[in-house]
């Protein structure tokens, strides 16, 4: 057990949409990212997504609507709702998924990644 400190643990993220893993807590991974621009419209089959804003504002894109949430604010993606992040400047993040979420979901391709500790 030792204290996490979000500041430097964003420090060590240059890429974005790269989730790093901070932390484990019952089967789930707490992820840490840094987003800008449009993501993959993607839906996840069999796990939910919480998005922690803790820096900037996250537009989650719905089929038919979108949702801002801003620092000190989360939402909750349920599984199999198709959703695609999208942020105007760069935000920071801390997602709360199960282990075995792959964070394009059921899109795959070349923004796939395994995240890594850090």
């Amino acid at each position: 057990m030792s204290v996490i400190n979000l500041a430097e643990k964003f420090r060590q993220i240059d890429k974005q949409w790269t989730p790093k893993i901070v932390g484990e807590l019952n089967g789930q991974h707490v992820r840490l990212a840094k987003l800008q621009g449009e993501f993959v419209w993607h839906h996840h089959d069999d796990e939910d997504e919480l998005f922690l804003v803790i820096d900037g504002e996250l537009e989650m894109q719905f089929r038919d609507r979108t949702e801002t949430i801003r620092a000190g604010e989360f939402l909750i993606v349920p599984r199999g709702v198709e959703h695609c992040p999208r942020a105007v400047a760069e935000v920071q993040v801390m997602l709360f998924e199960p282990a075995s979420t792959v964070n394009t979901g059921t899109a795959g391709g070349e923004r796939t990644v395994d995240p890594e500790r850090i």
